[in-house]
């Protein structure tokens, strides 16, 4: 009886690390280039005739000239790509980083969920860490945390990074290629004191952040809101943001009422919650 039962626990972990594993010869990597970025799209899944996607490809459009990377990952018969990673040189990061001479990470996603926790992630990383190695640079560099919208650490660390600077929610995370300087938050709070009222922080670095800003002008007049949208255009304007992700931060009287993505419901849920608006 104990052999049949000591027999059935291991035909048990035998199928089931044979169900986690994955052939990475069925992965194709992808870089958009000038030339297939149209065709290719931007790969944050959402619908190419959606605002967003088409604000994000003119934004891509400009950044590539400076070196922006995004890849995607393509799976044998999977339609659509089921994860990315974009990075860019330190020096036209879109975060509140200083961060010469490495490679910071952006953003990065896998989906759907069946996909994740499979290593795609780390075969992601690997392509990031392989071009800061032909660049020669100091390392690579990524922001993560805990909250929406964000790569947790995990991932990184399993990878070779650690954690270097912590700020609020931020972890700042380094995989050293070789020495050199530590890359570094800026000083993002001394940012906030010159928003006065409400005021939306924005770049149109991520394509939901980009719809949202597209959607909210009904909320605006409904509301009779007095609300100041400012868009970050360049890099260094984002490294200069009044909060560490730089994409989107809500701000009421040099105060941060939400600092990564909304939706529009809850943007009115922030303002009848926090400001009885």
């Amino acid at each position: 009886m104990k052999f049949i039962f000591f027999v059935a626990i291991m035909i048990y972990i035998y199928s089931t690390t044979k169900s986690n594993e994955i052939n990475m010869s069925n992965a194709t990597i992808v870089t958009l280039t000038a030339d297939n970025y149209t065709e290719l799209g931007v790969p944050c899944f959402l619908n190419p005739n959606q605002a967003g996607h088409q604000i994000k490809l003119q934004w891509l459009k400009r950044q590539l000239k400076e070196g922006y990377i995004i890849k995607h990952l393509l799976l044998e018969n999977q339609k659509k790509p089921i994860g990315f990673i974009e990075y860019t040189s330190g020096e036209f990061a879109w975060r509140a980083v200083d961060a010469p001479n490495h490679l910071l990470i952006n953003c990065m996603w896998i989906n759907p969920n069946q996909f994740k926790h499979k290593g795609y992630g780390s075969l992601l990383v690997e392509e990031c860490v392989k071009d800061a190695q032909h660049q020669s640079k100091t390392g690579v560099a990524v922001i993560t945390s805990n909250g929406p919208f964000m790569a947790k650490k995990d991932l990184f660390l399993k990878n070779g990074f650690e954690v270097v600077a912590q700020d609020d929610r931020f972890e700042l995370l380094v995989k050293k290629l070789k020495s050199g300087n530590l890359p570094k938050f800026m000083d993002w709070r001394k940012q906030l004191s010159q928003y006065n009222g409400l005021n939306i922080v924005y770049t149109k670095q991520c394509p939901w952040v980009a719809r949202f800003i597209d959607e909210i002008g009904e909320i605006v007049e409904e509301k009779k809101l007095r609300l100041t949208v400012i868009e970050l255009k360049t890099a260094s304007e984002a490294q200069m943001a009044p909060s560490i992700y730089a994409t989107f931060t809500l701000i009421y009287d040099g105060k941060i009422l939400v600092d990564h993505y909304i939706s529009s419901t809850r943007f009115k849920n922030i303002l009848k919650k926090q400001l009885n608006i």
